[in-house]
C-alpha cells in the first residue's frame, strides 16, 4: 500500500498511522522542541482502516487487530491509546524502538473506536492524529452471546460475601476464559487484592485474599458486551452490581467447648453457650457464611436422610433460624436442647441455642457473615456446591483457579498509559 496518498479510500481491517518525520520544525521559545505545541500529522497520515463514515459506513472486522505503524525512520510514536464508546481501553504493545503499535486484546463489535496517536520526529517535535472508526459484526458466523448475571443482588452484606458471576453460555478453552475474566471488573473502596475462581464453565467467583474490609464499597460491572470470545461466542449483556458491607461480625463455633464466640471488628462481643452436631451427623469443619435467614422455618429429618418414623426423626418450626449450607446447617433456636447447651453435642448437624440466644444472633448478623467451626468431627466444608466454603481455599490455590494466573495483563486504565512508551534510545 503507497503511504504518500492521503486517506480517501480504505482496504483491509488493521490500522496504519505515519509518524510526521524530517522536515517539520518544532515551534517552540527559542527553538525549544519540548515547549512547541504538538502539530497536526494528518497530512502524512494514512490508515487502511474504515474511516467513520457514519453508522451506514464501511465497518472493520473485530476479529483483525489494530496496528498503529510509523513508515519513517526518523520519526517514532510515543504513546497510542484505543477506546470505545463504553470508556474500555484496548490492551496493546508497542515496540521499544516506537516503529509499532499492535493491539493484543479483542476489539469489540458493533462500536465505536477512537485512537489517540502522539509521535515525536527525529528533533523531539510533537505530533498528535485522532482516528475514529466503527467495528461491524463477523460476516457469516452463526452468532452466540454470552450473558452475565451477577449476584447476590445489590445490597449490604457481611465481609465474607463472595460475588459470583453466572455465564449464559459455558466456556471451556483457558484463552476464552481469559478473555471473559478481564471483562469481568470488580473495584472496591477501599482497595483490595482479589481475583476469580473458575468453578465450573459457567460459574466464576470473585473473593479477596481475606475478607472484604468492614464498611467498604463493591462494585461490579462487565465490559464483555460485544468482545469477541471465539469465532462464535460474544459477550452478551450483564447488570452491574453495587455491595457494601458493614461491620467485620465473624462467629466462632467450637464444638468442642461447645461454645460460639461472635467477634465484631475483631473485638469478642458475645459468648454463647452451644450444642453442635453429635456423632453421625457431625458439624462440618471450617469456614461458612450466612446464606440467608428465616424467622421461621420448617425442619424435617427427611430433607437429611432420615427415614420418618424412626427414633431420629424430627418435623419441628424452628425461630431465628440464620442458614449456612444448602444442605441445612443453620445456626438456630433449639429450645428442646437447653439443658445440654454447653455441655454436649446432640444437634443433628445445626448449632442450636436458646431461644433468646438465637434471636439476638438473628438481629446481629447479615448475610454474608461469617461463621467457622472448629474441633468438631465432621467433615470439612466443601468449597462449592452447598453454600460459600470460597474461604476454607487458601488463596494460592484460588488463585490458580483463575484464567489469568500467568499474569496475563487487563486492558490498560488511562493512568496505564504511560507503560505503553517505548524506553528512550
Amino acid at each position: 500500500m503507497s503511504l504518500s496518498a492521503r486517506p480517501r479510500t480504505t482496504v483491509g481491517c488493521a490500522l496504519l498511522v505515519i509518524a510526521l518525520c524530517a522536515g517539520v520544525t518544532a515551534c517552540g521559545a527559542d527553538g525549544d522542541p519540548l515547549s512547541a505545541r504538538p502539530y497536526d500529522a494528518d497530512p502524512e497520515v494514512s490508515f487502511n482502516a474504515p474511516a467513520e463514515t457514519g453508522e451506514t459506513g464501511e465497518k472493520a472486522d473485530p476479529d483483525k487487530p489494530l496496528e498503529v505503524t510509523a513508515e519513517d525512520s526518523d520519526g517514532r510514536l510515543t504513546d497510542v491509546t484505543a477506546v470505545d464508546t463504553s470508556g474500555r481501553y484496548v490492551a496493546g504493545e508497542l515496540s521499544a524502538d516506537g516503529s509499532r503499535w499492535h493491539s493484543t486484546a479483542p476489539l469489540a463489535a458493533d462500536t465505536r473506536y477512537t485512537v489517540r496517536v502522539s509521535t515525536e520526529d527525529d528533533d523531539g517535535a510533537p505530533g498528535r492524529k485522532v482516528l475514529t472508526f466503527h467495528t461491524g459484526r463477523p460476516a457469516g458466523k452463526a452468532r452466540q452471546n454470552v450473558d452475565v448475571l451477577f449476584t447476590p443482588k445489590s445490597g449490604l452484606y457481611g465481609v465474607g460475601q463472595p460475588v459470583v458471576a453466572q455465564l449464559s453460555v459455558p466456556v471451556k478453552d483457558k484463552g476464552q476464559r481469559a478473555v471473559v475474566e478481564r471483562a469481568l471488573k470488580v473495584d472496591s473502596t477501599p482497595r483490595v487484592d482479589g481475583s476469580w475462581f473458575w468453578v465450573n464453565d459457567k460459574e466464576l467467583h470473585y473473593r479477596p485474599k481475606d475478607y472484604w474490609p468492614a464498611h467498604a464499597t463493591v462494585q461490579v460491572h462487565s465490559n464483555l458486551a460485544g468482545m469477541r470470545i471465539s469465532d462464535r461466542l460474544w459477550g452478551g449483556k450483564a447488570a452491574p452490581l453495587k455491595l457494601t458491607t458493614g461491620d467485620r461480625v465473624v462467629a466462632v463455633a467450637d464444638s468442642a467447648a461447645h461454645q460460639l464466640t461472635v467477634y465484631k471488628n475483631d473485638r469478642p462481643i458475645n459468648q454463647i453457650p452451644v450444642t453442635t452436631g453429635r456423632p453421625g451427623f457431625d458439624t462440618r469443619n471450617g469456614i461458612k457464611v450466612i446464606l440467608e435467614k428465616q424467622r421461621m422455618v420448617r425442619m424435617r429429618g427427611t430433607t437429611i436422610g432420615i427415614q420418618e418414623g424412626t427414633s431420629d426423626s424430627y418435623d419441628l418450626p424452628v425461630y431465628y433460624a440464620s442458614r449456612i449450607t444448602w444442605s441445612g446447617e443453620y445456626v438456630h433456636a433449639a429450645p428442646w436442647s437447653v439443658g445440654s447447651q454447653g455441655s454436649e453435642n446432640v444437634s443433628h448437624g445445626c448449632i442450636g441455642m436458646s431461644t433468646s440466644n438465637a434471636e439476638w444472633f438473628f438481629n446481629t448478623v447479615h448475610e454474608g457473615d461469617v461463621v467457622q467451626v472448629v474441633n468438631s468431627d465432621g467433615h470439612q466444608m466443601e468449597p462449592f456446591g452447598n453454600g460459600f466454603g470460597d474461604w476454607n481455599v487458601t488463596w494460592d490455590k484460588w488463585r490458580d483457579g483463575s484464567a489469568l494466573q500467568d499474569g496475563a495483563p487487563e486492558s490498560p486504565r488511562p493512568e496505564d498509559t504511560a507503560r505503553l512508551r517505548p524506553t528512550p534510545v
